[in-house]
């Protein structure tokens, strides 16, 4: 069957300010929470919603997670689910093996990441797409085709948005089923990934993942703990790429994150909250899922229902 892609049309904001102190207390307060009262979940889901509020729409927004860090960027795109259409399209036996193609963004020695690095950081993406740790297969994999090394100090800070455009115009390769990841200081952020909507818009050339070279596995100290620096920022940052949403991106309403089969759950999680129940709805917090804020060490899965928008998702927008 041929499915036709609408052409939508994407508004890139400018990014959020990793200080939140303005319009997320300004939120808070709207709803009689006063920020000095309120845990980092709060104010995370505050931060969440700015993008909605300021656009009318399911709008992805930025999450504070328990650290005090804006852990992505708001990309300015807007969610929406799947068209009635696509969904349950993608057979059983579904295997795609997806092309990677790794950009190191390095000043100086900062971010010089070598090859063993990178294929560990694959190894653990095949791994948790194979179920490996627990949950569903999600039936990709992923192969790296190519590195290339830029010495940028301004590409690898990545601290605008004419910055992030010049260097994606330059270095992206391959078709829209190709991952394209630059890695390097990611603008602040442990990492951020649009939605395969963008495959369909004139900004097609964003499309990708960047991600902080430190959160890659044995690479550095700076997230110990297990809270960042284990590999699996980029398996969130790749489920994303793949369109799936944070697990608390709808908090307790009724289409929450599109998906069935992750329950409710209200602010995103940090550490390994066993037995949080955020919403009122059956089930408890999915702590362990990949697209949850949980530490490295405590995410393990994704469900079958993520497994099935992923696979659907890849027919519908990047399927050559």
């Amino acid at each position: 069957m041929t499915f036709v892609r609408r052409t939508l049309t994407l508004v890139v904001s400018a990014a959020l300010s990793l200080s939140l102190a303005g319009p997320a207390t300004a939120s808070l307060a709207r709803n009689g929470l006063p920020a000095w009262a309120c845990s980092p979940e709060e104010i995370a889901a505050a931060a969440a919603g700015l993008g909605a509020e300021a656009r009318g729409g399911s709008a992805r927004g930025a999450a504070v997670d328990s650290h005090g860090r804006v852990r992505e960027k708001d990309t300015g795109q807007i969610v929406r689910d799947l068209p009635q259409s696509a969904k349950g399209r993608a057979p059983s036996d579904f295997s795609v093996t997806v092309p990677v193609y790794w950009h190191v963004m390095t000043d100086g020695a900062a971010g010089a990441l070598t090859d063993a690095d990178i294929r560990k950081q694959i190894r653990v993406m095949n791994n948790a797409f194979a179920g490996g740790a627990g949950g569903a297969t999600a039936g990709f994999a992923f192969s790296l085709v190519a590195i290339t090394r830029t010495d940028d100090p301004i590409w690898y800070r990545l601290q605008s948005a004419g910055a992030e455009h010049e260097m994606k115009r330059a270095l992206k390769q391959g078709d829209d089923g190709t991952l394209n990841v630059y890695s390097g200081a990611a603008g602040g952020y442990l990492g951020y990934a649009y939605l395969p909507e963008i495959t369909d818009t004139a900004q097609a050339y964003l499309d990708g993942i960047v991600i902080d070279w430190e959160t890659l596995p044995g690479v550095s100290d700076t997230y110990g703990g297990g809270y960042a620096n284990e590999g699996d920022t980029m398996v969130h940052e790749t489920g994303h790429w793949l369109n799936l949403e944070h697990t608390f991106f709808g908090q307790c309403n009724k289409h929450g994150d599109f998906v069935d089969d992750t329950p409710p759950q209200k602010w995103a999680s940090s550490g390994c909250p066993e037995g949080n129940d955020t919403c009122p709805a059956p089930g408890l917090d999915p702590i362990h899922n990949y697209m949850d804020y949980s530490d490295d060490s405590c995410i393990t899965e994704f469900t079958p229902g993520q497994v099935q928008r992923m696979r659907d998702a890849w027919l519908f927008w990047r399927a050559t």
